[in-house]
């Protein structure tokens, strides 16, 4: 499990780097590094419980439930402030995104950022095509069409207009 956790955990910070123009927070890469914590603590109360059981030892046994009752708990506490919370972050996400898709001109590196991220959730907008429309870029360019990252990639001469939406 700790070694999963690690893995999961250095995925994640991987991936940041890819996404760190969404997530401006600077806090936003702290989960990663707690989950990597977790799988070191978890690692070190494995190694407990391994020894209390090979030497039958009744303390390290009483020890071992102890912290992993403790862990329990920290993770129910975990849960439900993320069910509580889960709006906020919501939000405050899909505002960072709203502002960065207001900065999308197509060649800084916002934009593909920008790209990237649509081509790699197969999405277009925060929440449909039609975000593009309140967008700088979409007045600018006059030509009623959205990024060609918002094309699906099985459609073939895709234009990105928005006459077409089967094709976004």
């Amino acid at each position: 499990a700790a070694a999963g956790l690690s893995y999961v955990g250095a995925y994640v910070i991987n991936t940041y780097k890819s996404y760190d123009n969404f997530l401006q927070d600077k806090y936003a890469v702290l989960p990663a590094v707690i989950i990597i914590c977790v799988a070191v603590v978890m690692f070190i109360i494995g190694l407990i419980g391994c020894c209390a059981t090979f030497r039958e030892s009744r303390v390290g046994l009483g020890l071992f439930l102890a912290i992993i009752l403790v862990i329990f708990i920290a993770e129910v506490s975990a849960f439900v402030l993320g069910f509580v919370y889960r709006e906020k972050v919501k939000t405050d996400v899909q505002s960072t995104m709203r502002s960065v898709f207001e900065k999308y001109d197509g060649k800084n590196p916002e934009s593909t950022v920008v790209d990237y991220l649509q081509e790699q959730l197969h999405c277009c907008g925060v929440k449909n095509y039609s975000d593009w429309t309140t967008t700088q870029w979409f007045n600018s360019t006059g030509n009623n069409s959205v990024p060609l990252s918002c094309c699906r990639q099985d459609t073939k001469n895709c234009t990105g207009r928005l006459d077409q939406p089967q094709e976004l």
